[in-house]
């Protein structure tokens, strides 16, 4: 970093727990709050009282569907902590936490093992270039084998997986291998870490290395400049082990926290942009006071009662209250009227956020997720890199079961797509259906029971429809003269043009090569819109169009009844005309598919996604006696798979699908699927 960040901005840690479902992220941050003095007591799950998962719908499930922020002091320390969601439907949810901290601590189930969840996140944290902590919680479950656990980790994520503890007395405490390696663990030699730990860390400084070959050691409290190096870089992953619910190593687990994990000047900078495309160009947030204000919206909430919060982390300058603040490129700045720290469902207001902070901003209509808060018109183009974020292809159609309520239906699913960026509504206008498309079968049902329960919005749901496209597979003309006389001023409009396939995943070209003013100018743009009109409503089967340049070449128009709704009629038509002669195809969705199950169910599971037209690509061992089963499936043969591997695993299987291509439909599909079309496209 450029310049010394403030001492509030230097004693700031912020980190994200992320991981599987049933690693007991929300147990352990409720232990880390009490150990701290934040709470009296440690809330339960089961009771429903712990400060993350406050939310009705949480207690009720039992699992966090929401990303939460809390926050204490610890040995001169602020530690943000924000607990994640470890479901895979809710990744809209734990991603962007990502954003706001520069720590990801991966919290691994000791007796599940390396999840498929945990990779994920290991390998997201790692593209976001953030510290990774691994965090082994509940050793002391029955039969876990915790060295074997920590080799299949250094395996995974590489020899850099170094523990700064082990456990000991049967994993009712944690001995330190780092700051005072003494005493026995459960396995392993104590000596032995500490060594690894220091000879990993002195290896990113000639200096040190030179006086470790001389001295034989180095105090592990001379090594914060070449241990933060080391984390930055990925050089270093420590391993933590912990129980939340006997409480060994969470006291440990403060202490790293505090001591060794960086502070916001000590992280690698945000991936912030300056620019479009490939022109665009890196720009390093400063962690100073000083400077104009950088924040980013890392999540929002929509309260029917309180409005719209934005909860955002700052990068740069200091957010006060009545600051004068800019939502990305907008105009007009709002006025921060009010500005909170977030403590589970407690806002508190405060009069400041430095560099490093999290705070939040309620009642600001044009505040939305990803949004870049700024105090400078001039840096109205900067932006923070986007997230992978997996593609929603689980589709279900809704109607009101009241007429008269489309307006309010649309209204509610737009407060819930601005919180959660892995959930897309859209309008189908072959079918006339609202589709809402999201990361499973949970994730749908999670969103609709929102509806009902906290906007007392009832609506009525068809199957799901999956996201099918069409394509072209081959080049065509097309032409169509729209021409339309009422006794008063006509319609007159035509137009010529050709397409041709693009690569899969190119998406659309429209290019205009109109000599001589055939086609003026200005009715162009409209040409344009009729094609992405025909190519949103399909062609043969009523799903949107894809991967195709269009090339307009040649046109009519008439002096005085040339109008802007002739060409878009004839736009359309033409590009109706072109693809039915340019061999249209159906393509659908195939999804990657990873099956966590125990070992003795493999040949049923294999078997079976083999029956849905699934390819089996390999298996990867997760803890003893199970296995996650990697492949690949059309989407529409996953309906209902979840109660199907219920049934073939006695529900002891997990699985998570994410978007991985899309390849042309068996032929008798797309017959079937331009049947069902047909009969609506006569109506």
């Amino acid at each position: 970093m450029s310049s010394t960040p403030s001492p509030r901005t230097a004693s700031i840690r912020n980190l994200a727990l992320v991981g599987p479902s049933a690693s007991g992220k929300t147990s352990l941050v409720e232990a880390l709050l009490h150990r701290a003095g934040r709470i009296g007591a440690p809330g339960s799950l089961e009771r429903g009282t712990t400060v993350c998962d406050f939310d009705p719908m949480e207690r009720k499930a039992q699992h966090s569907l929401n990303a939460t922020v809390v926050h204490f002091d610890h040995a001169d320390a602020h530690i943000q902590l924000i607990d994640t969601p470890g479901l895979p439907d809710f990744l809209g949810q734990s991603l962007p936490a990502l954003e706001a901290v520069e720590t990801a601590v991966v919290v691994i189930n000791a007796a599940a093992g390396i999840e498929p969840l945990a990779v994920r996140m290991m390998d997201w944290a790692r593209q976001r270039d953030l510290c990774r902590l691994l965090v082994i919680n509940k050793i002391d479950a029955e039969r876990v084998d915790l060295p074997a656990l920590l080799a299949q980790l250094q395996e995974a994520f590489g020899k850099e997986c170094l523990p700064l503890n082990l456990p000991a007395q049967g994993g009712s405490q944690v001995v330190d291998c780092f700051f005072n390696p003494s005493g026995e663990a459960d396995f392993s030699s104590v000596e032995a870490a500490h060594r690894a730990l220091v000879e990993q860390v002195v290896e990113v400084d000639p200096d040190f290395v030179e006086r470790y070959l001389n001295e034989g050691d180095v105090d592990p409290r001379e090594l914060h400049a070449p241990l933060e190096q080391a984390l930055r870089e990925g050089h270093l992953i420590p391993v933590c082990f912990t129980s939340a619910r006997n409480g060994a190593g969470v006291a440990e687990l403060l202490d790293v926290m505090a001591a060794l994990m960086p502070h916001p000047g000590e992280g690698n900078p945000p991936h912030f942009l300056e620019g479009e495309g490939a022109q665009a160009r890196r720009v390093l947030a400063d962690p100073d006071a000083g400077r104009h204000v950088l924040a980013h919206v890392f999540k929002v909430v929509s309260d029917p009662y309180v409005g719209k919060l934005g909860i955002f982390r700052v990068h740069q300058g200091t957010v006060t209250k009545d600051s004068l603040l800019y939502v990305g490129d907008g105009r007009k700045p709002f006025k921060v009227g009010h500005l909170f720290a977030v403590h589970g469902k407690d806002h508190v207001e405060i009069p400041h956020a430095a560099p490093g902070e999290i705070a939040a901003v309620a009642k600001v209509d044009e505040i939305h997720y990803d949004a870049v808060l700024h105090d400078a018109a001039e840096d109205s183009h900067i932006r923070l890199e986007p997230l992978p974020f997996p593609v929603p292809v689980h589709g279900l159609a809704i109607e009101p079961r009241r007429r008269g309520d489309e307006q309010r239906m649309w209204e509610v699913l737009q407060k819930l797509v601005d919180e959660d960026p892995c959930l897309k509504v859209e309008h189908v206008a072959a079918t006339n259906e609202t589709v809402v498309y999201g990361l499973g079968e949970m994730h749908l049902r999670v969103l609709l029971e929102r509806m009902t329960e906290i906007y007392k919005c009832e609506v009525a749901t068809r199957p799901p429809r999956i996201a099918y496209r069409e394509t072209i597979t081959q080049g065509a003309e097309g032409h169509h003269r729209h021409k339309k006389q009422t006794g008063g001023a006509g319609q007159f409009g035509e137009v010529f043009l050709r397409i041709e396939p693009l690569p899969r995943g190119a998406g659309f070209e429209f290019i205009d090569e109109v000599k001589g003013g055939a086609i003026p100018g200005s009715f162009i743009p409209a040409v344009e819109k009729g094609v992405r009109q025909a190519m949103d409503s399909g062609v043969i089967a009523g799903y949107p169009v894809q991967d195709v340049r269009v090339v307009v070449y040649d046109g009519k128009h008439h002096s005085v009844d040339s109008k802007e709704i002739a060409f878009i009629t004839a736009g359309r038509k033409a590009f109706v005309d072109a693809a039915l002669k340019a061999g249209p195809i159906v393509l659908e969705p195939i999804v990657k598919v990873e099956i966590a199950a125990p070992e003795a169910h493999m040949g049923d599971i294999t078997g079976d996604l083999s029956s849905r037209r699934g390819q089996i690509n390999g298996t990867r061992a997760l803890s003893a006696g199970a296995l996650a089963v990697l492949g690949q499936a059309p989407l529409s043969e996953l309906n209902g798979y979840q109660a199907r591997l219920h049934a073939l695993t006695g529900g002891q299987a997990s699985y998570t699908v994410e978007l991985s291509h899309y390849e042309a439909v068996p032929p008798g599909v797309q017959q079937q699927l331009v049947a069902q079309f047909r009969p609506r496209e006569e109506e």
